[in-house]
C-alpha cells in the first residue's frame, strides 16, 4: 500500500470550540445568548358570567373561564410564580350581547367588574391588562360595529367603531387598568383611544397595541374560550397571513399614534414577521403565543407524542429569541414555575 504524501505531518485537530460549550448545564447557561425570565410572560385570563364554578375550556386543557373566587386565585398563582402581568378577556351570557356590544364599557359588565376586582386584589404588584375589543359582547362576534353597504354587504363601520373603543378604554381604565389592549385592527384606534384616555385624566394608561393581527386559523379555540357568537370570518380588517410588509406599516402607525407597546399575533407561525417588527421598533414588542399554538402543544403532549414540558419552552425560547420583549402564554404559570426551579 502506497505512502500518503507528507503522511509524516500531523492531521490538523477538528475544532471543538463550539462543542466545548455545551457540556454541561452550567456551561449552556454561561454562554446562552437567549435569556426567558418569568417577568417575561403575560397570563391571558377568562373572568365568565353566569357560572358558579370554573370550567375547563374543553380545546384548551388546563384553561379555564373564571368564576370572580377561582380568577383571584389562579391571578395568586401566576403572581407566586413570577408572573408579573395578567391579559383579562371578558365572557359576558348571550342575553347580556347587542349590536354594539354596550356591555363592554358598562360599569358593570363582566369585563370591568373582573378588572375592579383585580386591582383591588392586587393593587401595582400584578399588572392588569384589559382586552379592549367588542368581539365578545357584540351578538354578531366581530370586532366592531357592522353595518350594510351599497352592495348589500355587511361591513365593520371603521369609525363609529372607534367611538365605542373610546368608551370601552375609558371604561376599563375607571376599573383600573394598568394597560388596554385593543385588538379590533381598526384604522386609527391607537390614537382615538390615546385622545380619550388623556381628556378622561388617565395619562398614566398604557396601550399595548396588537399592531400585526392576522386573520389566523390558530385562533379557533379562543372563540370557545369567549363564547364568541362570530359567524363568518374577520379577514377584511385583520391581515393577510401572505403579507409581511403590511404589517411592518401597521406597527408604524400605531408607534406614530402613540402605542406603548406593539405586538404580532399569532407567535410561532408568524416569527419573521416578530423579528421584522422588533427590527424597526423603538417601543417593547410583545408576541401572543394564541389558543391554536396551546392547544396543538397540549395535544401532542397529553398523547405522548412530544414532551410537553420540553416543547413548551422550546416554544416560548423561540418566540423570546426572534424578538419579544413579553409574551401572551396560556403556558405563563407553568413556565414561570419551570424556569424558577432551574
Amino acid at each position: 500500500m502506497s505512502t500518503p504524501r507528507n503522511s509524516h505531518l500531523p492531521l490538523p485537530a477538528p475544532s471543538r470550540r463550539p462543542r466545548r460549550l455545551r457540556q454541561n448545564p452550567a456551561m449552556r447557561e454561561l454562554v446562552a445568548e437567549t435569556a426567558l425570565r418569568p417577568a417575561d410572560l403575560i397570563l391571558p385570563m377568562f373572568y365568565a358570567d353566569g357560572i358558579a364554578e370554573p370550567r375547563e375550556i374543553v380545546s384548551m386543557p388546563g384553561v379555564h373561564q373564571h368564576t370572580l373566587d377561582s380568577l383571584k386565585r389562579a391571578a395568586h398563582d401566576a403572581l407566586d410564580a413570577g408572573v408579573r402581568c395578567v391579559d383579562l378577556f371578558g365572557v359576558p351570557r348571550d342575553e347580556d350581547k347587542d349590536a354594539e356590544g354596550t356591555q363592554a364599557w358598562n360599569p358593570d359588565g363582566v369585563l370591568n367588574r373582573g378588572l375592579a376586582a383585580l386591582r383591588e386584589e392586587f393593587g401595582d404588584d400584578l399588572l392588569v391588562m384589559a382586552d379592549t375589543c367588542l368581539d365578545e359582547f357584540t351578538d354578531h362576534g366581530h370586532c366592531g360595529v357592522v353595518r350594510t353597504d351599497r352592495h348589500g354587504n355587511a361591513v365593520v363601520d371603521n369609525d363609529a367603531t372607534l367611538v365605542l373603543y373610546q368608551q370601552m378604554a375609558v371604561a376599563q381604565a375607571e376599573a383600573g387598568a394598568h394597560i388596554v389592549s385593543p385588538s379590533g385592527m381598526m384604522d386609527g384606534q391607537v390614537l382615538a383611544i390615546r385622545d380619550a384616555l388623556d381628556e378622561a385624566g388617565h395619562q398614566d394608561v398604557s396601550i399595548m397595541a396588537y399592531s400585526a393581527k392576522y386573520a389566523s386559523a390558530f385562533f379557533g379555540p379562543f372563540r370557545e374560550a369567549v363564547g364568541s357568537s362570530l359567524q363568518g370570518d374577520r379577514r377584511t380588517y385583520q391581515q393577510d397571513p401572505a403579507n409581511l410588509r403590511e404589517s411592518l406599516l401597521e406597527t408604524e402607525l400605531d408607534i406614530d399614534e402613540g402605542a406603548d407597546f406593539v405586538m404580532v399575533k399569532p407567535a410561532l407561525p408568524y416569527l419573521d414577521v416578530l423579528r421584522a417588527v422588533a427590527d424597526l421598533s423603538p417601543v417593547p414588542v410583545a408576541a401572543y403565543q394564541v389558543s391554536g399554538e396551546y392547544a396543538m402543544i397540549q395535544a401532542a403532549g397529553r398523547n405522548g407524542w412530544v414532551d410537553l414540558d420540553a416543547v413548551m419552552m422550546e416554544s416560548l425560547v423561540s418566540i423570546k429569541r426572534a424578538g419579544a420583549d413579553q409574551i401572551l402564554t396560556y403556558f405563563a404559570t407553568d413556565a414561570a414555575r419551570a424556569l424558577s426551579a432551574r
